[in-house]
């Protein structure tokens, strides 16, 4: 296992690009695209020991933190998906070691102790590299790392109410050369009024976190005077405004889906099936050295664009029907979300017009709704609600604006946190603040089996006849636009602004796109086509529309 170190990232994707342009200059048109963010060793320590001291402040003197690594998940019984961090230990120490457990004891001296497995050179034969001491210490700034073989023995010692004092062969690094002292928290459990906090999930939602679960479950059971609780709202508070680091990282995921999104344009034209748009966006995702998608790509052609979770991409691409690709990149545990349903052909006919121009003026009066310290996500979705129900009521869809027959045809809600997770941690209630990320997608389906399956009741029966007519014209096309805002000090920022969003900017992208990504011709032998494909950065792109 490789570091997690965001500056060689940044440096090898750098590097892939400009060997990928200096392959085909001679064949196409290409660009260098946007650098990667790069930070210095400084900048990241300060940002995470600043983290780091906020969740301290947080949980205060009488309490200890404990986070977990994630765990390995298995795939078919045989082998394991590549190995993603758990989104707040990452969070905090910016490391991707599995087998890591970070400790908080604010009252303690030091207060931050990272168990860290020891490097094992049979382990990383077969298993990849593990972080050194002074790796981890340089990545994250923690300075006292012990052998991840201590955490027990260091957590019994709390149980007993005992200063611990770790062997010295497993101090892989330190500053103090001494075990913490935890008198604030001893002298609290003798109130029963200490606490440890560790990730609990909601009882709702229990699937995850399962090591947090059981091990929440057997301290309970000795009955310590360490009371357990959850730290989620903690980070749920830290991790719902971004920082400019974040923002930086975030966009940086964001521009990489930018271009999935308009390869994925350009090729469709020459594309007979959905998984062939699909693989331009996985290209481009490798290429620009991803850590990978943020979540299974969703390309559906005609009738498939109107399933909100299609994941199949078997479809057959046909030039008179719309593509739905939803798709974002994730780079630096970051991830993007971004939504674009553009026509196979290039060009738009009347009744996807009439769908796509609804849900754009949606996603316009959402955008209009971002009040910073007034309005909320929910109010966010309300703004695409009234004019998708005034729009479904003109296109003869629905025959009751104030019922809630639009949700026949727009059944999710407009938005949703982004970061870490492509629904990441928040509180939809709350004010929206400067920092804020999140997602405005608005979308309309008009899935071809809609009115069969609807109640059969007098009045449903009567709703389907008046409605009939309209859902003949429109069956079959689907639409979402969907991009990602940063709330900002007097609004919002869109940060997937670059790609084309209006109909005139597509049609007019993918005709100029259609001239720089050329094939070349399918000889008498039956040879595969295969593309030259223009790269460029997103202004450039966007000056594609002039």
């Amino acid at each position: 296992m490789k570091p997690n170190n965001l500056i060689l990232k940044a440096l090898l994707s750098a590097a892939v690009v400009s060997l990928f342009v200096g392959a085909a200059r001679a064949q196409s048109v290409v660009r260098e695209a946007p650098a990667a963010p790069v930070f210095s060793d400084a900048e990241r320590v300060a940002e995470l020991s600043a983290r780091r001291a906020r969740v301290a402040e947080k949980i205060g003197p009488k309490a200890l933190l404990v986070l977990f690594s994630g765990e390995p998940r298995n795939y078919a019984n045989d082998v394991d998906y590549e190995f993603r961090q758990e989104n707040n230990l990452f969070y905090l120490t910016n490391l991707a070691q599995r087998g890591a457990t970070l400790v908080i004891a604010p009252g303690a001296t030091p207060r931050e102790i990272l168990f860290l497995p020891r490097r094992n050179p049979a382990r990383e034969t077969w298993d990849g590299y593990m972080y050194s001491p002074e790796q981890a210490r340089r990545l994250s700034g923690v300075s006292e790392i012990w052998d991840a073989r201590e955490f027990e023995p260091f957590m019994r010692a709390v149980r007993a109410r005992q200063a611990y004092r770790p062997k010295p062969e497993a101090v892989l690094l330190s500053a103090q050369n001494l075990g913490p002292a935890l008198d604030s928290v001893f002298a609290a459990m003798n109130d029963s009024d200490a606490s440890l906090y560790l990730l609990l999930p909601a009882a709702d939602n229990s699937r995850e976190y399962r090591q947090e679960q059981e091990y929440a479950a057997a301290w309970a059971r000795i009955g310590t005077g360490l009371n357990v609780r959850t730290s989620w709202p903690i980070f749920v508070d830290l991790r719902s405004r971004k920082s400019p680091m974040e923002l930086r990282l975030l966009q940086h995921a964001i521009d990489i889906s930018i271009e999935g999104h308009m390869r994925a344009q350009a090729a469709a034209p020459l594309a007979k099936w959905e998984y062939e748009v699909e693989a331009e966006i996985d290209y481009t995702y490798r290429r620009r050295n991803a850590d990978n998608w943020g979540y299974p790509n969703i390309v559906g052609c005609g009738p498939n664009a109107t399933t909100l979770h299609y994941n199949e991409s078997q479809g057959q691409v046909k030039p008179d029907d719309l593509i739905l690709i939803d798709s974002g990149a994730e780079y630096g545990h970051y991830t993007a979300d971004v939504t674009r349903t553009f026509p196979a052909g290039g060009k738009f006919n009347a009744a996807q017009t009439d769908i796509y121009n609804l849900v754009l003026a949606a996603q316009e009066a959402s955008f209009k709704a971002i009040r910073p310290g007034a309005s909320t996500i929910g109010d966010v979705h309300n703004a695409s609600v009234e004019v998708i129900r005034d729009g479904l009521l003109r296109l003869g869809l629905i025959t009751d604006r104030n019922s809630e027959q639009y949700r026949i045809w727009f059944m999710h809600g407009t938005s949703h946190w982004l970061g870490m997770n492509v629904h990441d941690v928040g509180i939809r209630s709350a004010k929206l603040e400067p920092g804020n990320v999140f997602t405005v997608e608005p979308g309309v389906y008009i899935r071809e089996d809609a009115l069969e399956h609807l109640p059969q009741t007098p009045e449903m029966e009567r709703f389907v006849a008046a409605v009939r007519p309209a859902f003949e014209k429109y069956k079959g096309v689907g639409v979402r636009i969907e991009d990602d805002v940063v709330v900002t000090a007097d609004g919002y920022r869109n940060m997937s602004a670059a790609l084309p969003r209006t109909i005139a900017d597509i049609e007019a992208f993918m005709a100029r796109a259609r001239r720089d990504f050329r094939s070349d011709a399918r000889p008498a032998g039956g040879r595969h086509r295969h593309f030259h494909y223009f790269v460029g950065t997103p202004a450039e792109y966007a000056s594609l529309r002039h």
